[in-house]
């Protein structure tokens, strides 16, 4: 993992040679094991960083490689350095050669997702849930942020009805295109960061209803070849409504970052979407106060107010804010198509975009190494088991007790709260035909009748709390 913070070194005390490749080999580690990843709290050498060690016949030349979590970590050269300074201490060592790396590109459930998203490390979410106050200048900006620290990156522009990408970017071919073979979306790609936007789509802005709003968006998504990404930024839509619910179900959001301004109805309607992440089991990793002062005879006005970006991150608890002054560069590029971090790269903005980037990589990586619910069928003992995450921990549900108890239109009354679904219609033999994560907080669970079911895991662990389930052992079974 990575961090901005300084990595640790402790002092080595070592003396002679070495009298086998293996010897050496062992000394080598434990002069690496020394250097202590600041986040993970846990030196390189446990963490899996290094990568085909070397010694060579004469046993004086030293060659490994060092795999980090991302390209974009921001003291891969601090890493380099220490690896080298260790190794060369060592009295039999006159050469040492590292190489710098980084993990392939994958999802944590790169099996069960669309094809299209099966190379994508992280997809960040970068959401406001209100328009107006620099949602997309904060994801356009961030994204170019996460290149220049090395990363592969890719822009997903949301909006159906109102894209921003193709005014923000000035990329010269304008227009996706469909391989005829795959039948896939090749994205257009604008110095070095691969976009999808309904607006290159050739169509303007969409008129149209929700449902076909989120079958475009889905296919946009799913269907685009997007490669090997280390980050994927999605420029979410204004609102908490059906599109959000559709992206959080296809795509496993890593975290999101929040725009707000310092008004106290910006505050209002991010609070609803925060709740919406959390209800999703996305996290969010920062707040961005967009628009928060300006500068003029000495002083620092604040126009709009103070204490809105404060106020998200006391009341949800997120851990990062981030603030952006009224600049007119900054207004000014998302008009001229030249991201104001590419325009102005040693700039007071793209410092704050820096230290944003930092902290999205920093805690995409703590995130990614957090194990999630896992939910499988057993058809040996016809039970679904659910692991539960930071836990050796699992509980066994009976499959009728999670059909019977569906909280879905299709089985309750929405305005009534009645049952639709009776208990004697689900048989007591029924079983899943198929189960499969819906991003971080549900699975979909498919059914011999053809109802396709989604079960939130925190419905999941209710109903085991409802049947008083003993763990691991017997399938829990709901009573009449």
């Amino acid at each position: 993992m990575c961090s901005a913070q300084n990595v640790s070194l402790f002092n080595l005390t070592s003396g002679g040679t070495v009298a086998s490749v293996d010897d050496a080999k062992k000394d080598v580690l434990i002069a690496l094991s020394q250097i202590i990843d600041p986040d993970f709290g846990t030196d390189i050498v446990s963490c899996g960083f290094v990568k085909d060690l070397d010694i060579s016949d004469a046993l004086d030349e030293v060659s490994f490689r060092l795999e980090l979590t991302t390209p974009a970590c921001p003291i891969k050269d601090e890493f380099e350095q220490k690896a080298n300074e260790v190794v060369s201490a060592l009295p039999w060592v006159k050469k040492v050669d590292v190489t710098m790396s980084a993990q392939p590109a994958q999802p944590v459930y790169g099996g069960e997702l669309p094809e299209g998203l099966q190379k994508i490390s992280n997809i960040i979410a970068v959401s406001s849930c209100k328009g107006g106050v620099g949602k997309s200048t904060v994801a356009v900006n961030l994204a170019y942020t996460l290149a220049g620290m090395g990363a592969r990156v890719g822009i997903f522009d949301a909006d159906v009805f109102g894209p921003s990408l193709p005014t923000m970017v000035s990329p010269e071919n304008r227009l996706l295109v469909m391989n005829p073979e795959s039948r896939s979306i090749l994205p257009i790609e604008y110095l070095g960061v691969k976009m999808v936007s309904f607006g290159f789509a050739g169509q303007g802005r969409a008129i149209m209803r929700g449902p076909m709003v989120s079958g475009v968006i889905n296919q946009l998504l799913t269907t685009t070849d997007w490669g090997e990404l280390d980050y994927l930024v999605i420029d979410m839509p204004p609102g908490t409504g059906d599109i959000h619910l559709t992206l959080c179900q296809v795509a496993p959001l890593t975290a999101a970052v929040i725009v707000t301004t310092p008004q106290k109805l910006a505050f209002i309607d991010v609070a609803k979407g925060v709740r919406m992440f959390s209800k999703l089991k996305v996290p969010c990793v920062a707040v961005v106060e967009n628009m928060c002062y300006f500068d003029a005879d000495g002083k620092r006005y604040h126009p709009f107010g103070q204490g809105s970006g404060t106020q998200v991150v006391q009341q949800f608890g997120i851990p990062h804010l981030f603030d952006l002054p009224i600049r007119p560069t900054l207004s000014a590029s998302g008009d001229t198509g030249i991201p104001e971090v590419v325009a102005d790269p040693q700039g007071d903005v793209a410092k704050t975009f820096q230290n944003l980037g930092v902290c999205v990589v920093q805690q995409c990586a703590k995130i990614r190494q957090q194990v999630s619910t896992a939910v499988s069928y057993d058809r040996s003992i016809r039970a679904i088991r659910v692991k539960v995450p930071d836990s050796d921990e699992e509980f066994l549900l009976h499959p009728a007790t999670v059909r019977r108890n569906d909280r879905s239109a299709q089985s309750v009354d929405e305005w009534t709260g009645e049952q639709k679904i009776q208990y004697g219609d689900v048989p007591d033999d029924i079983e899943p035909e198929e189960i499969k994560p819906m991003g971080n907080y549900a699975v979909s669970i498919t059914w011999p009748d053809g109802f396709s079911q989604i079960a939130p895991y925190d419905q999941l662990e209710m109903l085991e709390r409802l049947v008083d389930a003993p763990r691991a052992t017997t399938p829990a079974v709901a009573s009449s």
